[in-house]
């Protein structure tokens, strides 16, 4: 009797970070991006939920350094659910190409019912007028089929780790589109898990994830765990 085969090992995942912390309060966290660059789908920058009223020069100078090693800089916008205005959207998708030169942006807080996919489309659109070659959405959770064809990026569940363990099968449309396109966002893991959270969203079919280990208001002040940290 022949043995059976072994499974097919997981594609690598990489890292989408939320890096929601000042660069001079944690520089060494910045830092270890920088160092972790060929491990990162990219970060994205979030300076005062948004880009913040004036350019903010430790962020730029993280953004410059980020550049040069070649990561992926998202420029973070809130949509509130499809009801912020585009005009207020657009505004901070032209503050972060200017002060900071993202070349994509991260629409937080997406909405995921059908009737909100025309205004993400015009979303889409003015973000890649603005030279966004990368456009994620994050509504959190699967959000309608449509909006596969709005984002590079759907973020398809953002949640604390036990929502996460019980979250349901993802949805049969997700299949006809390779896992690249999907990603979650863990946190509150706990010690030690971190690695069975990105093999998880692999299982998933999510290539793009982040798990931290961060709880409160601000759990993505934390570096992944798979990141080992190096001093600047």
């Amino acid at each position: 009797m022949k043995p059976a085969p072994e499974p097919e090992p997981l594609p690598p995942a990489k890292l989408l970070v939320p890096m929601y912390v000042h660069p001079a309060v944690d520089p060494g966290a910045w830092w270890t991006l920088v160092e972790s660059a060929p491990r990162l789908y990219g970060v994205v920058l979030n300076i005062a939920d948004g880009p913040g009223t004036v350019p903010e020069p430790s962020f730029a100078a993280a953004a410059r350094a980020l550049r040069a090693a070649g990561v992926r800089l998202l420029g973070y916008a809130d949509t509130d659910y499809g009801h912020r205005p585009l005009r207020a959207v657009t505004a901070d998708f032209d503050r972060y190409r200017d002060w900071y030169a993202t070349d994509g942006f991260f629409l937080d807080q997406a909405a995921a019912e059908p009737g909100a996919v025309r205004h993400y489309r015009r979303l889409a659109r003015a973000a890649r007028s603005r030279g966004g070659r990368t456009v994620v959405l994050n509504p959190g959770v699967h959000p309608a089929p449509a909006y596969a064809g709005v984002a590079d990026l759907l973020v398809t569940f953002e949640g604390d780790w036990a929502a996460y363990s019980a979250a349901p099968v993802a949805p049969a449309w997700t299949a006809a589109h390779p896992p690249e396109r999907f990603c979650h966002l863990v946190h509150g893991v706990p010690a030690g898990l971190c690695a069975l959270a990105a093999r998880t969203a692999a299982l998933r079919r999510a290539a793009v994830h982040c798990a931290v280990p961060g709880h409160g208001p601000n759990p993505w002040s934390l570096l992944p765990p798979v990141l080992h940290r190096k001093a600047p």
